[in-house]
């Protein structure tokens, strides 16, 4: 655990350190005159995902697109966690040192704890419950709380569902998760979840994990469709369950310094952009989790689809073991308001 916290607080002072360099003394982004003599913005995107990824994609054919068209901003983007992990730049956008991340709302729970709450496990039955629910009244519970941390949140992006792979063997019921090494994402409720099935879960930076399966450090990792085909996981993983045991999200982070700093019509306009951007991430990644899903078969992974009394199994184990300690910590309110877009 020390050795978590040393590597992440160093990320944490070198992105900081590399950005601050970009930044204006008040940590807001950097600005340049055009060529009409008025100011320019710099906005600096960073995120773990590949340029593959549905999100890469609308960010650079959307956000950036639009936004430049307009003349009042430059858009940087940084793929492929080149400015260092979920964690790091939320950290940074906090600070007001990076302008704006794509991250997972389970790395945003370090920040503020009631985002664990989308991705406990099962919560949501559907893709159109989860959209409901975060669009709605449950996802703007969880928006005012996140402006406490200097950030504001200008859309509710998609990872998808989540699945198990692994190198070990096939997985259909949670007898079979006994005794694998499985990285998981660093939150309560999945290391719960995990040790619940009877699995050893251990959390490490996404950046780091395709090493791990490799060599052998961790048998298994869960993530979506999408993201285990554009991170090649099958070139090391010979595994795939469709569990869909864990829905997770990816809010578009703005600093609330940077934005507040705009001119009103120049938030507008980000504002809109974000909002068409989240959209067609969505529809593209939908797309992509089905086609790669696919793919992930054609590339020799084993891929077992679960049936609904085989996910019923799993999703027992979570309302008995991981439940109660959730509503213990954060009351029943909000659970509530997330499952009654189920109905």
């Amino acid at each position: 655990m020390k050795r978590l916290v040393m590597i992440l607080l160093m990320g944490v002072m070198v992105l900081t350190t590399v950005l601050t360099g970009c930044s204006s003394s008040e940590g807001s982004s950097s600005t340049t005159n055009g060529s009409d003599g008025e100011e320019v913005y710099t906005i600096r995107v960073a995120y773990v995902v590949a340029e593959t990824h549905a999100s890469h994609i609308v960010l650079q054919d959307i956000f950036k697109k639009e936004l430049e068209a307009t003349g009042k901003f430059n858009v940087e983007l940084y793929p492929n966690g080149q400015l260092g992990g979920d964690r790091q730049a939320i950290e940074a956008v906090g600070l007001g040192s990076l302008e704006m991340t794509m991250a997972g709302e389970a790395s945003i729970s370090g920040f503020v704890p009631e985002f664990e709450l989308v991705g406990l496990p099962y919560i949501f039955n559907s893709l159109d419950a989860a959209h409901d629910a975060l669009d709605g009244d449950f996802g703007k519970n969880l928006d005012e709380l996140l402006e406490a941390q200097n950030m504001y949140n200008l859309g509710w992006g998609d990872v998808g569902f989540r699945n198990i792979t692994n190198s070990t063997k096939e997985i259909k019921s949670p007898s079979d998760m006994k005794g694998i090494k499985i990285r998981t994402m660093e939150t309560p409720t999945h290391l719960t979840y995990f040790s619940a099935l009877g699995a050893n879960p251990t959390p490490m930076a996404f950046n780091e994990l395709f090493t791990a399966l490799q060599q052998g450090t961790v048998d298994a990792q869960e993530n979506p469709s999408a993201l285990i085909y554009n991170s090649k996981f099958y070139e090391v993983q010979s595994f795939m369950t469709v569990s869909e045991h864990v829905f997770t999200a990816a809010p578009i982070l703005i600093s609330k310094d940077f934005m507040d700093n705009l001119p009103q019509d120049l938030q507008d306009k980000v504002s809109e952009v974000a909002e068409k951007t989240k959209k067609a991430q969505r529809e593209l990644l939908l797309q992509q989790n089905t086609d790669f899903e696919l793919e992930i078969a054609n590339e020799g992974v084993k891929v077992t689809k679960l049936s609904d009394e085989e996910k019923e199994k799993f999703k027992k184990v979570a309302i008995e073991q991981v439940y109660p300690g959730v509503v213990e910590q954060y009351g029943e309110e909000l659970i509530q308001l997330a499952q009654k877009y189920n109905e």
